[in-house]
């Protein structure tokens, strides 16, 4: 009964996930959603942003400091292993629903493209940074990034096999493509408003170096955080994944 107890909360918390990652998209591109990044009452901008940057600031400081090793040796004394990861999810999904409806809209202008084909291009951008950032994560296991195939694996009695490094297709190129997706995601916008150059992303590799020494650090230095670096000799591969401890 807790296996199947578990399996229905990850099944839960990845629904959530699901829906908020969803409404991401259309809260960012001002699409179809009832309230987005540009929409609603504008606030002073004082206020717009002081609320804003706590909104952010509050996403940044859960998906960091739960995605820590030692909160997580913590936690997972009060909260079963299995659900460790959909809890993490869970909460990560809830703090972004927070931030869809509290936020503030900051229409400053920064610049508008009215050209047809720049709007073609930027919108396709939009797009691709969207798609980049879904694909990323299943080059990363996106079941297990998402706390799936930890409570399937509970249920059947079978262990997780343990993190191994490899860096398949886009992290040759870069080691953050899921990061480099949401800039796009973010920016390529015809009508750039003061509300989207205030969304701000949260690098941290300290895990990756602790879990995988040496071999990350070559990682680091051969492959560009969100922009290839020149080409040079092929590097050594190995198994699992350099995004695997993106949390």
């Amino acid at each position: 009964m807790a296996g199947l107890l578990s399996v229905v909360y990850g099944l839960i918390a990845y629904a959530i996930f699901l829906g908020t990652f969803l409404y991401a998209a259309g809260f960012v591109g001002n699409i179809v959603v009832p309230k987005s990044i540009d929409s609603g009452v504008p606030a002073s901008l004082s206020q717009a942003v002081i609320v804003n940057l706590l909104l952010l600031g509050a996403f940044a400081v859960q998906h960091s400091v739960m995605a820590r090793r030692s909160f997580k040796r913590w936690w997972t004394r009060i909260v079963p292993q299995a659900i460790e990861r959909s809890t993490f999810v869970l909460f990560a999904s809830l703090a972004l629903l927070l931030l869809y409806w509290q936020w503030r809209p900051i229409p400053l202008p920064i610049w508008t493209v009215s050209d047809p084909i720049g709007v073609t291009v930027l919108n396709l951008l939009f797009w691709a940074g969207w798609g980049t950032v879904l694909v990323g994560t299943f080059l990363i296991n996106h079941f297990e990034l998402f706390g799936l195939s930890q409570v399937l694996a509970h249920v059947r009695g079978r262990p997780l096999r343990p993190p191994e490094f490899r860096t398949p297709a886009l992290y040759r190129y870069v080691r953050h493509p899921i990061y480099l997706g949401f800039l796009f995601g973010f920016w390529s916008t015809p009508k750039m408003t003061g509300g989207h150059l205030l969304v701000g992303i949260y690098f941290e590799e300290r895990d990756l170096i602790a879990q995988f020494g040496d071999r990350y650090r070559r990682y680091r230095e051969g492959v560009g955080m969100l922009l290839p670096k020149p080409k040079r000799p092929a590097m050594e591969e190995s198994g699992g994944t350099a995004g695997r401890s993106l949390s």
